[in-house]
């Protein structure tokens, strides 16, 4: 099935500024889309707001309009991945006996709001952001709006969902080893994640607290970068925050994998469809070939390393003392991190180090890395029947991206 349609951040917010439509037409017509989808997929969501406060948000902000301000986001609907705190909201990382309610928003979600965006609601995901496939939430398994057949990907499985079936305008995800770029690429939808510390993390549920990244699900890359906009900046409230310059680029060198260490996990279309894409780019710049193997091990430490440990950490007692309430695949997987010794963590940096640094001196001769965002997507049914193993292919191409303290956007291809 396809998408009826999609929309555009920046022109919906002109067109409130512009008085062609309103904060309250915008909250109207998203309520009216959500409502229709449920049909289709009721488990894109967690909670959404009331439409008594949706419109009490949408009054608001046609006011401020109205008293001449230039909001940059006026009316503009939008979601929110539910490990990611929204005042009025709880947040349950998709784990019921988990779930709070935060006082405030997280750093980012207060900006959005203050930009003159509109959220409606939270999204679901894999299991306190453990998986790269959907399947992993209490609340059920969000489905690619384009086949429900397939996997939505995760863990950002209803965030990107809600863009990709025309609910809202862009979503929030969250990315440590892929989340915010694998189910962009399976949703046909651009998926950006900054640089560690580009984005505040203040008021997200941790899963490797040292390597998350909060990221955004949009139509376009001006409507990605509109987002970033307003969004990036130094947080003295987070630990993890960095003031970060941007660093302009003009990507003439592109780097791709050898073609001998390419995966597509017996995907002939998406080989193809890879091929097309270097074609593609090579008519603007110079293709150079690059060893894949030093970032694939990188990739490793992430869940075959003592990072695993990380996400062990992030869960406090839960693991123990309510074990039960945790997916049973997510716990397999988490649990792994109890018998991570301290010599395995401090090896597992020393090596990492030499590999960011083997990872560095590759900037030196290329301006970009283009690799497949995933080499194949399954079904959801495949992927139950075989939910680690599978869901370690999917992350084949971004386990490394967080580890190496890198930047990523997914693109469409095909």
């Amino acid at each position: 099935m396809s998408a009826p349609f999609r929309l555009s951040a920046a022109g919906i917010a002109q067109a409130v500024r512009a008085g062609q439509s309103s904060a309250v037409a915008e909250a109207e017509a998203a309520l009216a889309r959500i409502a229709a989808y449920d049909a289709v997929q009721p488990q894109i969501w967690i909670s959404r707001a009331s439409p008594e406060a949706l419109f009490e948000a949408a009054r608001a902000i046609d006011a401020r309009v109205a008293a001449g301000e230039q909001l940059p986001l006026a009316g503009v609907p939008f979601a929110v991945k539910d490990n990611i705190d929204v005042a009025g909201f709880e947040t349950s990382a998709a784990c019921p006996a988990f779930a709070y309610r935060p006082e405030t928003s997280a750093s980012v979600v207060e900006k959005l709001l203050a930009a003159g965006a509109l959220c409606v609601g939270k999204t679901n995901l894999d299991q306190f952001a453990t998986g790269l496939n959907g399947t992993r939430s209490p609340y059920g398994a969000p489905r690619n709006a384009h086949n429900l057949a397939y996997v939505s990907g995760g863990s950002s499985s209803g965030s990107a969902s809600a863009v990709a079936a025309g609910l809202v305008a862009f979503a929030l995800g969250t990315d440590t080893a892929g989340s915010g770029r694998v189910p962009a690429a399976f949703q046909h939808l651009i998926g950006f994640k900054p640089s560690k510390g580009r984005w505040s993390n203040r008021g997200l549920v941790p899963a490797c607290r040292s390597i998350d990244c909060i990221t955004v699900f949009t139509d376009d890359t001006a409507d990605a970068r509109l987002i970033d906009s307003i969004v990036a900046g130094y947080d003295p409230a987070d630990a993890w925050s960095r003031p970060l310059a941007d660093m302009p680029r003009d990507p003439r060198t592109i780097g791709v994998p050898r073609r001998d260490q390419r995966m597509f996990f017996g995907d002939g279309e998406a080989e193809y469809l890879y091929d097309k894409a270097i074609e593609t780019l090579a008519g603007l710049g110079t293709i150079v070939e690059i060893d894949y193997a030093p970032l694939q091990e990188a990739a490793q430490l992430l869940y075959g390393g003592p990072w695993v440990a990380e996400r062990t950490a992030a869960l406090g007692d839960l693991l123990i003392s309510n074990p039960d309430a945790i997916d049973p695949t997510v716990r397999e997987i988490v649990a792994a991190g109890l018998e991570t010794r301290a010599v395995d963590l401090f090896n597992g940096i020393y090596r990492l180090a030499e590999l960011k640094r083997h990872a560095d001196q590759l900037w030196e001769v290329i301006d970009v890395m283009a690799f497949p965002t995933a080499g194949t997507t399954y079904r959801v049914k495949e992927m139950l029947a075989a939910p680690i193993a599978l869901n370690s292919a999917l992350g084949f191409y971004t386990n490394f991206v967080n580890l190496l303290d890198m930047a990523a956007l997914a693109v469409p291809a095909g």
